[in-house]
């Protein structure tokens, strides 16, 4: 057995979301910020079986939109908002995923 934590931009989770439990998959969501971009987005906890892990992995891909972001630069970390700084453009992907073997699971 295995347990996915995909990671996936809010912009994205509602449909990621509805696809898998369409497709049978129970997943619980959880609200999270990123570190990097500071901005939310919505872990999904995904219990499965082995052999269907592409399956769910096909799913989120085909959902998941990558997109392009303003980041702070290093200059603007820890000070407030000046005129001189800089955001960069930074291409982000729909989704991570994380696959995790489960080595035991009860429902109880």
């Amino acid at each position: 057995m295995k347990l996915i934590l995909a990671i996936v931009n809010n912009d994205d989770s509602a449909l990621v979301s509805g696809e898998l439990t369409r497709a049978g998959y129970s997943i619980t969501k959880l609200s999270t910020t990123g570190g990097f971009l500071q901005t939310g987005n919505t872990t999904l906890l995904i219990g499965t079986e082995d052999n269907q892990v592409e399956e769910v992995k096909s799913i989120i891909r085909k959902h998941s939109i990558t997109r392009k972001k303003l980041s702070p630069t290093d200059s603007s970390f820890g000070r407030g908002m000046m005129p001189t700084d800089v955001s960069a453009e930074t291409e982000v992907k729909g989704a991570t995923v994380f696959v995790l073997s489960v080595d035991d699971f009860e429902r109880l």
